[in-house]
């Protein structure tokens, strides 16, 4: 099973974790699972970037984003290139290692 490594969030997470993943779930399904409350404004629809994430390992083993998350993507604060919607970003056979940004554009989120 592949693992996914969330790095240190100072607000959301500030230890970090290292969590087992099925192949074909997405990174936010594995977050909510192990109660790491990471943005989902619009409820996983593709509507908004606050489940923003940047990959910094194992990019390349996640499936390929579509045309509509790179629209919403444009919108995210932070935006890098290895930067994925976490409810769109489906996972593969690779470990990978996932940046919650400090940041999104949820303005009504306080915390």
């Amino acid at each position: 099973m592949p693992k996914i490594i969330f790095l240190p969030h100072k607000i959301i997470l500030p230890q970090g974790a290292i969590l087992e993943a099925k192949k074909g779930e997405t990174i936010l399904n594995i977050a909510l699972k192990n109660n790491i409350q990471l943005e989902h404004a619009c409820g996983q629809s593709c509507a908004c970037s606050t489940c923003h994430c940047i990959i910094r390992k194992g990019f390349l083993s996640l499936s390929g984003g579509s045309e509509k998350e790179d629209d919403i993507l444009d919108k995210a604060w932070g935006l890098e290139s290895e930067s994925r919607l976490s409810c769109q970003a489906i996972i593969g056979d690779v470990d990978i290692e996932v940046e919650i940004p400090l940041y999104n554009v949820n303005y009504v989120t306080e915390y």
